[in-house]
């Protein structure tokens, strides 16, 4: 790489050097990388040759800055701008659903409409315009009042609310992540059970995870690939994917969500990881 290239690693105020588990990517690609925060006015961002999306964990009320900011960088973005502005509404798991993949079944409560809580199950809500599990909380048969003041809050805010079944089986198993890079399969990590009976939403920027390395499932994988598969298919080739899967009654995958914005990609100080994601980031940079 050129010493001339430059490549930022775009992040929000609150991580203005990245989140930890981002320390290591300068070195990895090497040259001139550095963390940049993607609403500071003083970056003067046409001096990037490739701007990486990696902490920006703070735009959520603010999509619309976040996404307008996000199509001046052109084709100098990864994940590319049409993949962002899919991604960071989390509607797009109607089209995977409508695509037969496996998914979650998620209802939507967009601003104006009547609340209906589930009757029988305990479930999930939490605004289709997310990052690190804020304005989430989970609730039982019974909590309909304060399920409902969480919706009226979504709403307020100018967003729409999502409500999905509480997976049971998040409880003792948790979630599993698969992360791609290029299209390849890297790892998989465990997610302990985020969302606990009674609690608040976080009043953090992302909640606290329990996070081990997990050997995904043959069937976790084949959901995975299904997955990355129809978002190649619709965006073309992506430079990492996170694909977060929980299993249903009967133990098979179902997709929680698919993170292809910010996500974080858990590298533990791994140097594999690190070089299967600096490679990929190293062949989008502009030939000089």
């Amino acid at each position: 790489m050129s010493g001339k290239t430059r490549v930022a690693l775009a992040t929000c105020s609150y991580f203005p050097d990245g989140d930890e588990d981002d320390v290591g990517i300068p070195a990895a690609i090497g040259g001139d990388v550095a963390f940049a925060i993607w609403d500071d006015p003083a970056v003067d961002w046409s001096t990037y040759d490739l701007v990486v999306i990696r902490s920006t964990w703070d735009y959520q009320g603010r999509r619309d800055d976040y996404l307008a900011w996000a199509q001046r960088l052109g084709d100098r973005l990864i994940n590319p701008y049409d993949v962002i502005a899919w991604n960071t509404d989390k509607r797009y798991l109607r089209e995977l659903a409508d695509a037969g993949l496996p998914v979650v079944a998620t209802e939507l409560v967009e601003p104006g409409e009547a609340f209906v809580a589930p009757s029988d199950v305990e479930y999930v809500v939490k605004p289709t315009v997310s990052a690190g599990s804020r304005d989430t909380a989970r609730f039982a048969p019974g909590e309909e009042a304060r399920a409902a003041e969480l919706v009226a809050a979504i709403h307020a805010s100018g967003r729409t609310a999502m409500v999905q079944p509480y997976i049971a089986s998040v409880d003792a198993r948790g979630e599993t992540a698969t992360l791609c890079f290029d299209g390849a399969f890297s790892h998989a990590i465990h997610k302990s059970a985020l969302l606990k009976p009674g609690a608040a939403p976080t009043s953090e920027v992302f909640a606290a995870e329990t996070i081990e390395p997990r050997e995904a499932t043959a069937a976790e994988r084949a959901v995975g690939e299904r997955v990355l598969a129809f978002a190649t298919e619709r965006f073309g080739p992506l430079a990492y994917a996170r694909i977060d899967l929980v299993e249903d009654a009967d133990g098979n995958p179902m997709v929680l969500e698919l993170e292809l914005t910010e996500p974080s990609l858990f590298f533990a100080g791994d140097a594999g990881r690190l070089s299967q994601f600096a490679s990929a980031v190293r062949r989008r940079l502009p030939e000089r």
